[in-house]
């Protein structure tokens, strides 16, 4: 390893010298782009990996479907809070040891999961996954754009981009086909090769710049990072506890509530107010990364409500096994894939605007398709939509991305990109929960409403009933049973949590098309890219 590291320096050193006031990392951008990307998608695809593994887990730790939903919101909150400390943790330790030691937390949690022997422990232990990982999007967002040269930062952030939008995509694909030839505790054994890979390259080929060298962190704000924990923690709680508890009927929602917007409140007072914020909210007041950053959080809601939904509805209506659901939802990766190597070359020379523009289009169109579903649907119904929708993925990402960010001078963007993720991160919690909840309250909404028709009024249903007491007893003419009232019932229910899933589908591409008018309010970013491209 050290003799090839010593003649890619040799080579890179061969270079034409960087400009006056520039820097340049001494291996080639595209080795250290697959050193953070190896890290990043792992991290990133635990976000999903084990959502069709959830009634797996729960089953075999004896925990209910409800509380099995705690293994993917755990890592959420905790990967979120991680997240804006980011910054000033890379600064004050270095961010390439810093990096190096998130690799080696998340790797070691990641085999305590799978080691985990109750609900309690798998949930600690996926706390510790998020906090290691936290910081691996953010720092990786920003070892790009500062290694790649401004002309090629949109295939910095193309590449960046597949590895965030295509890792949630393949997550419950490769979670499913674990499962079932293998056991849910592989799907987090299998990080510990790849953590020790992936520390290894990152060991070599990363380097610290000379401005983050120079950059002295100040002051921890250990109050500031204190109300943000306790405000997303807090949140959280809220979040999953909600539907089991009926929300604002359950006192501990209520206070939980109250709690969480004192804390948010207090913390955005605190960090506007500090010499040395932990988040720097006043980047905000930059109106392309003001309004990025609003997207992203809706961007988030739809990615991760989506990879909620599918797998679950392809298991619990359609009666998918894990492998044949993920297998379902794997093409959304084909369709990210192929954006990507086309929206990569687009940045610089199309207006950021338009590609972004047609972005949210085709994803509020993909989206609206998957509403269009029933119980005798093939698997076809949700690959093709599937497929426009990531390749939608890729057309939003990176120009939402590229424009939010490229009007932040170099210094900013560690701050930024831990803001950035926090606001993607929070957006799937949210997503997650809110899917959840609508769809058990919708339908219980629908179903009130069809057993109306369930009465000894309704020809329809007088016909069904007689057909089904038939058909248990051939050529006699007997009384309905308890057992056809049950299936009925059970066809009633079948079909009111359809609907709700059709709602569910309905609202996200809705909040798509939401997203269209606020694509003008960014300023052109101009890029250096895009003047060498018309030449």
């Amino acid at each position: 390893m050290s003799s090839l590291a010593e003649r890619i320096r040799g080579a890179a050193r061969s270079r034409p010298a960087a400009l006056p006031g520039e820097w340049s990392p001494s291996f080639s951008p595209w080795l250290i782009a697959a050193s953070v990307m190896l890290a990043t998608f792992m991290e990133v695809l635990d976000t999903s990996v084990a959502n069709v593994a959830l009634p797996h887990i729960a089953g075999n730790l004896s925990a209910s479907t409800e509380e099995s939903t705690w293994v993917l919101t755990s890592y959420l909150v905790s990967n979120a809070i991680m997240l804006p400390a980011t910054n000033w943790l890379g600064r004050y330790f270095g961010r390439k040891r810093f990096l190096i030691f998130c690799i080696i937390v998340f790797t070691a949690s990641s085999a305590l999961c799978g080691a985990a022997a109750s609900l309690g422990m798998l949930i600690l232990a996926r706390v510790l996954q998020g906090a290691g990982g936290g910081a691996l999007q953010p720092i990786a967002q920003s070892v790009l754009l500062e290694s790649f040269p401004p002309e090629k930062r949109g295939s910095a952030m193309a590449i960046y981009g597949m590895g965030i939008v295509v890792a949630p995509i393949i997550g419950p694909t490769l979670g499913g086909w674990i499962t079932d030839n293998y056991s849910w505790r592989w799907i987090f054994y299998i990080n510990v090769p790849i953590g020790i890979i992936a520390t290894l390259m990152a060991r070599t080929f990363i380097e610290d710049p000379p401005y983050i060298k120079d950059q002295r962190p100040g002051r921890i704000d250990y109050i500031g990072f204190g109300l943000m924990a306790v405000a997303l923690g807090t949140m959280q709680l809220m979040l999953d506890k909600g539907q089991e508890e009926d929300w604002f009927s359950s006192s501990l929602i209520t206070w939980a509530a109250i709690f969480a917007a004192v804390t948010f409140v207090a913390f955005i007072v605190w960090e506007l107010r500090s010499k040395d914020p932990i988040v720097n909210l006043k980047i905000l007041a930059n109106r392309n990364f003001a309004v990025g950053t609003a997207l992203m959080t809706v961007l988030g809601i739809v990615l991760y409500g989506t990879i909620a939904l599918l797998p679950l509805f392809l298991q619990t209506l359609m009666g998918y096994p894990a492998l044949q659901s993920g297998l379902a939802v794997s093409p959304r990766g084909i369709g990210s894939v192929l954006s990507m190597i086309i929206v990569g070359r687009l940045v610089g020379r199309v207006n950021g605007r338009y590609l972004l523009l047609f972005g949210f289009v085709v994803l509020a169109y993909s989206t609206y398709l998957f509403s269009d579903i029933n119980l005798q649907i093939s698997s076809s119904s949700i690959v093709w939509p599937g497929m426009i929708s990531g390749f939608a993925m890729g057309f939003v990402f990176v120009p939402l991305t590229t424009m939010a960010m490229g009007t932040l001078a170099n210094d900013q963007i560690g701050n930024a990109s831990g803001v950035f993720n926090l606001m993607r991160n929070t957006g799937g919690s949210l997503g997650i929960a809110a899917v959840t909840t609508m769809l058990a309250r919708g339908a219980q909404t629908h179903q009130a409403a069809m057993v109306a028709h369930l009465t000894p009024y309704d020809p329809a249903f007088q016909e069904r009933v007689h057909q089904l007491a038939g058909a248990a007893t051939p050529g006699v003419s007997a009384a309905p049973s308890v057992q056809t009232y049950g299936a009925i019932y059970g066809t009633l229910v079948k079909q009111a949590t359809l609907l709700s899933y059709i709602d569910n589908f309905r609202l996200l591409a809705f909040l798509c098309v939401l997203c269209i008018p606020a694509v003008f309010l960014f300023k052109r970013v101009k890029s250096k890219g895009a003047s060498v491209a018309m030449h």
